[in-house]
């Protein structure tokens, strides 16, 4: 750990990576529970896998932006650290995988060299903030909204509001009312609007996926965009105060609005206001000039194949705002790509495309500021390297996870049938690969990693089981969801479940179905509406027989072994610890944070601190009681039902001064005196009850 401490110019990000060294000594020597530590590693984008004894680790990428020295320092990272494999998320991280968990914090400071972190990338924290991946090329948006994600982004990474939530909360920016970023299907997704010439944004809630799909709510039809982050903040305060945090199936955001409804979610956020670091939080949209091309290919490029060429531009390939620049689409088969492939494009293309690649919510590139002249130069590099598929955006290119490949809840593969489904579209339907209004998405399991909830044909992985016992491998099948527009989306209708053999003439059925059926111009779901959910189970309902079964339906998808159905290797062994002493201890961490954050004049972190160190130690002595509890909430109101007697009843409104004052210097120091006093008696008392027992 010593041998980075220099390295790093900033001292906040050292501390970090050094506290993530300390904490795995910590938790290797018994001093730390498994599931305290797994909440730690995970918000430091340290992630368990199928595999025993490695790691996955997840790369923050905010709305998917690299320059070139960042991706080659990713490059370098995998290489040193990992397999040299890196895989495009539908978040648009990167994830490398096989990582000991020793060598974290190394490989952490080293993508900071770079300016690229792990930090929130996985657990309770909000996630990476996704964005359309044309913002600041696109003729048809209204303005560039990438200062917005990327404020957003920065205001939330390390925020004290946000790092021990009941679940992950996670934003999406959308730059047209085609809502590229799905805004519908996330936690708070913003789509870019102007109104009488003022720039803001319309703002659904409460979206999300899973085993339980709910579209999104509108909060606002426009808001300006000065308010987008203290609306932010507002919806973060009170998903961590009343959100669940016993039962993961019902902790986000989407079951508390279910569960209070929209109004009264409304009125909480209102009462939020007074207490919010920001009132209004003005956005910095002057940015500096983007690095374009600096080269101009020379010469004539050889186009070995015409007809592929005008497809993959025919696709792949836009008009930018800014005349004579074009932008470039790149599938990237399972979002997988190596090292070496990597440094072959970045090598040949830099200078000639713009410093500015994205990652795509369906695990591609996004190129932008290619001269027109470049275009040819661009292809051919791609097609040299075997990146100049054409179908970028279309049915031809298949959104997966890495289900069963590493993923500890993956039931079936999701994977190799995908390479499947594309060779069936290519060979049999190539007339779709012009076709971007069916989707198709791929999950090992039902949560939706592969988006396969909102899906036009959708598949997670599955098992079933026949009359004599055996465990096949199956995919439940989806149709008929997807994006509407302007913050509407559908989810799709679980319609039957098949052998995964038969998941390719699942594909082909209802390919054949739609293309013969279908009437001139009818979109699929439009087709899929009319014809009924019921239509297409009674299409289907032949491949899902599993009275005719033969000994390859018991193998899964890219697989030689019998399939059987199992939950990844534990990651590690548990150890005894005593856990209401873990959350005095970080009751003390968080006051000594708080005490850090007025020195700096961050006042309302402070506070925030103060309230998160108070609520852990009532938690500790309620756990000492047997007192379950499933919200902050619940644990501040039963502390003064079961801790009357010994603490006056009067901890609650102690405690929830948190949201009834501005967050000034004066009310810190006094919330902070208040929380110290509350914790040194909390103890006290518990070190006396533990006296009695001895």
């Amino acid at each position: 750990m010593q041998s980075f401490r220099t390295e790093l110019e900033n001292p906040i990000v050292e501390k970090d990576i050094l506290d993530l060294g300390r904490k795995i000594q910590m938790f290797k020597e018994g001093k730390i529970d498994d599931d305290k530590f797994r909440s730690l590693r995970l918000a430091r984008g340290v992630y368990g896998q199928r595999q025993e004894g490695v790691q996955m680790i997840r790369i923050k990428l905010p709305y998917g932006k690299m320059t070139f020295d960042q991706w080659r320092r990713i490059c370098t990272v995998s290489d040193e650290y990992s397999t040299g494999m890196m895989h495009f998320t539908t978040r648009q991280d990167i994830q490398i995988h096989y990582v000991s968990l020793d060598r974290t914090p190394e490989l952490w400071a080293e993508l900071e060299k770079d300016n690229v972190t792990l930090r929130e990338a996985c657990g309770n924290t909000v996630r990476n903030v996704t964005g359309s991946v044309t913002s600041g090329v696109d003729k048809d948006e209204p303005f560039d909204l990438t200062p917005h994600a990327h404020a957003t982004f920065e205001y939330f990474l390390r925020n004290p509001i946000c790092q021990e939530m009941g679940r992950k909360m996670k934003f999406s920016f959308s730059n047209t009312d085609e809502d590229t970023a799905l805004a519908y299907m996330h936690d708070i997704g913003f789509i870019a609007k102007v109104k009488d010439g003022q720039r803001g944004f319309k703002v659904v809630v409460g979206g999300g996926l899973g085993a339980q799909p709910r579209m999104a709510d509108v909060a606002y039809e426009f808001l300006p965009e000065n308010m987008i982050i203290p609306l932010a903040e507002s919806i973060l305060r009170v998903f961590d105060r009343h959100g669940e945090r016993n039962s993961r199936s019902k902790a986000r955001m989407k079951f508390l609005l279910a569960k209070i409804g929209f109004e009264a979610f409304m009125e909480l956020l209102e009462e939020e206001r007074a207490a919010l670091k920001s009132k209004v939080f003005e956005i910095n949209t002057t940015t500096d000039a983007p690095e374009l091309a600096y080269k101009i290919a020379e010469g004539n490029v050889e186009i070995t194949d015409a007809k592929k060429y005008e497809n993959w531009k025919a696709t792949n390939v836009i008009e930018q705002s800014q005349e004579g620049l074009f932008g470039v689409f790149v599938r990237v088969p399972l979002g997988n790509i190596t090292t070496t492939e990597t440094r072959n494009l970045l090598d040949a293309l830099e200078g000639y495309i713009g410093n500015d690649m994205r990652i795509s919510i369906n695990q591609g590139l996004f190129f932008r500021n290619i001269p027109e002249a470049n275009l040819d130069y661009v292809y051919s590099v791609l097609a040299k390297f075997g990146y100049a598929e054409a179908g970028a955006n279309s049915v031809v290119n298949i959104t997966a996870c890495p289900g069963t490949d590493t993923c500890n809840l993956a039931i079936s593969d999701s994977t190799a049938i995908t390479k499947v489904l594309e060779g069936v579209i290519e060979s049999e339907f190539p007339e779709l690969i012009k076709n971007n209004d069916i989707l198709i998405k791929i999950s090992g399991c039902m949560n939706s990693c592969g988006q396969h909830g909102v899906a036009n044909i959708g598949f997670h992985g599955s098992s079933m089981r026949t009359k004599d016992k055996r465990v096949l491998p199956a995919l439940q099948v989806l149709l008929g969801g997807g994006t509407i527009g302007d913050g509407e989306g559908r989810a799709a209708d679980k319609v039957i479940k098949v052998p995964s053999k038969k998941g390719p003439d699942v594909l082909r059925y209802v390919l054949k179905d739609y293309a013969e059926n279908a009437t001139e111009g009818e979109r699929f779901n439009d087709y899929y509406d009319r014809q009924g959910k019921i239509y297409f189970y009674d299409v289907l309902k032949p491949l899902a027989d599993i009275t005719n079964l033969v000994e390859t339906d018991f193998i899964d998808w890219g697989r030689e072994e019998q399939f059987k159905t199992e939950i990844g290797v534990g990651e590690c062994a548990s150890v005894i610890v005593d856990l209401v002493g873990i959350l005095f201890f970080e009751s003390e961490e968080k006051l000594d944070n708080a005490q850090a954050a007025i020195e700096e004049k961050r006042y309302a972190d402070a506070i925030y601190h103060t309230y998160s160190s108070q609520v852990n130690a009532a938690k500790g002595l309620l756990i000492d009681k047997g007192v379950k509890t499933n919200t902050q909430m619940s644990v501040i109101a039963g502390f003064d039902e079961n801790y009357k007697e010994e603490f006056g009843g009067l901890v609650a409104e102690q405690i929830l001064q948190i949201n009834k004052n501005e967050p000034s210097l004066e009310f810190a120091n006094k919330y902070l005196a208040e929380g110290k006093a509350f914790l040194e008696k909390a103890m006290t008392y518990r070190n006396a009850q533990n006296l009695k027992l001895a």
